[in-house]
């Protein structure tokens, strides 16, 4: 994953590269891990309704880069996501 202001490069499983807008990133004590939420570039444009989001979680490197982003692989990591996505969309809609 390379990491620019707001954008990550995402490389899909058929190798095509993605660019991505990062919603936003936030930390889990409970899992040890930090996650990134973002959706393709471009989608806000189709429908504002129907943007797919996506989450992956990565492990920071030593000198503060963003490692490997890998799948989030259990349901109790995807509830705790759902829970931070509704939570800070909510926000958003309050200001």
């Amino acid at each position: 994953m390379e990491h620019g202001e707001n954008n990550i490069t995402v490389v899909d499983e058929n190798g095509n590269e993605q660019l991505c807008e990062v919603l936003f990133t936030f930390d889990s004590e409970e899992f040890g891990k930090s996650y990134v939420l973002y959706y393709p570039i471009g989608a806000e444009e189709e429908d504002e309704e129907d943007i797919e989001i996506h989450a992956s979680s990565f492990v920071p490197t030593e000198d503060g880069q963003d490692g490997e982003l890998t799948p989030i692989e259990t349901d109790e990591e995807w509830d705790m996501i759902e829970e931070m996505l509704e939570t800070f969309l909510a926000d958003q809609d309050e200001e």
